[in-house]
């Protein structure tokens, strides 16, 4: 997208990736910022309360879905969140002092009642979430809460299956992108939030495993 829209435009798109937290107190510091696309609506939410984004420029872009991702072949024939519990299976998840995904899985399994019977099968609190799709590529463990779209990452093609949450069961996060109050440059950052959130930006959010939002 950032080179979709530099050679349309001709302009130069600044792109500082991180995590959501990062990025959230990035802007909390005053650092420049024209656009700001977070992990989740919350930050975007507080954000806003804060006076940091323009209300109405804010666009819900994708979902961000927790799945299950297991080793190639699925060996601990995991079928969803309850197997996560079954004596000997080896499960790794977030931090949940760390990644977003780590304290969307506690919640998670909070929400069904899993937690504590989960927690002895916990081999590895993961910092970040890139790791726990190399735990489960190397069949370091039976099973893994990420997030579904990483699923498309070159380290997992071939190495790893997904179980799909049951959505009644999963918390399923939204990216919005919305355009900061201190930009320097509003005209360019409307036109980037509005590509990004465009048909065309959708279809590029798509090949990488989001799923777009309903209108």
């Amino acid at each position: 997208m950032r080179k979709n829209f530099e050679r349309q435009r001709g302009v130069t798109v600044d792109v500082h990736y991180g995590s959501s937290g990062e990025i959230f107190g990035m802007v909390a510091a005053g650092q420049p910022c024209d656009v700001l696309i977070p992990g989740a609506a919350k930050y975007t939410m507080d954000a806003l309360k804060n006076g940091w984004v323009e209300k109405e420029t804010i666009r819900n872009l994708v979902l961000h879905l927790p799945a299950i991702a297991v080793p190639k072949g699925n060996p601990a024939k995991i079928d969803g969140l309850e197997d996560l519990a079954r004596k000997g299976v080896r499960v790794s998840i977030g931090d949940p002092k760390a990644p977003a995904i780590g304290r969307v899985s506690k919640k998670l399994l909070e929400k069904t009642q899993l937690w504590e019977k989960v927690q002895p099968n916990i081999n590895v609190y993961a910092p970040t979430v890139n790791q726990l799709l190399i735990y489960v590529a190397l069949n370091q463990v039976d099973a893994a809460i990420i997030w579904k779209d990483l699923t498309s990452w070159a380290e997992a093609k071939g190495k790893i299956e997904v179980v799909d949450i049951d959505p009644d069961k999963n918390i399923i996060k939204t990216i919005p992108t919305a355009v900061c109050t201190r930009t320097q440059h509003r005209e360019r950052a409307l036109q980037f939030n509005n590509y990004v959130a465009s048909a065309e930006g959708l279809s590029i959010w798509k090949k990488w495993g989001f799923e777009p939002c309903a209108e």
